[in-house]
């Protein structure tokens, strides 16, 4: 038996679950404009364990979204989850992000892509076909008239910057899921549990989030 403790930061939501064997049993998350990870997380966590009617020394392993997403909220969720990691001796589990966003959609035909927004009209995407398998890998793109015109088929978008690209994808194949706007530790429990039973765990000394661009600080004029 084994309990998973998910952490999902990488964008406006802090989510936190609990799952026994993938099944997700508790979960906790808000998505606020003013990013409030460093104060909800660990509320979260406690409260997650509380109702799940278990402790730290309980848990398997700690699963953390790896991004791409927010550099501030990406570094709190896995410094936590490396803090946790290393106190309890147990794994590290790092999940892509955008795979949590994209399992949240069930579709059985044409292809699933599920974008966080960077800036402007630039996102952080990838491909996914119905079986939330990744088709093509993460990049940092502008959005034009003219992006995924080589993806034949239905398009299903979810994500957190799908109204700035209504304005530019009208093609009639793309399909907006408006009720899907952030990943959620909820749909991580099936991912992370398939990756703790081979193993697929990360170096909890040396694992970094996955920024995809350099963080950037901009000096004030």
């Amino acid at each position: 038996m084994a309990y998973i403790l998910h952490i999902e930061t990488a964008t406006k939501n802090c989510s936190v679950t609990i799952a026994q064997n993938g099944q997700t049993l508790v979960c906790r998350e808000i998505a606020e404009e003013g990013y409030s990870h460093a104060e909800k997380l660990h509320v979260f966590m406690e409260a997650a364990l509380a109702e799940a009617g278990i402790a730290y020394k309980d848990l398997s392993a700690i699963a953390v979204s790896q991004g791409p997403g927010s550099y501030t909220g990406l570094r709190i969720g896995v410094s936590a989850a490396k803090g946790l990691c290393f106190a309890l001796g147990i794994p590290l589990i790092a999940v892509d992000t955008l795979q949590v966003l994209a399992s949240q959609v069930n579709k059985s035909d044409g292809s699933i892509i599920p974008m966080i927004d960077a800036r402007r009209m630039e996102v952080y995407s990838a491909v996914f076909d119905p079986a939330h398998a990744k088709i093509r890998e993460v990049r940092a793109e502008i959005i034009t008239s003219d992006s995924f015109s080589e993806i034949a088929g239905k398009i299903y978008f979810v994500g957190d910057c799908l109204e700035k690209c209504k304005t530019v994808l009208t093609d009639g194949r793309f399909v907006f899921v408006d009720d899907i706007v952030y990943p959620s530790a909820r749909a991580m429990g099936a991912i992370a549990y398939e990756k703790y039973q081979k193993n697929d765990t990360v170096d909890v000394a040396y694992f970094e989030p996955y920024y995809l661009k350099d963080f950037m600080i901009t000096a004030k004029k």
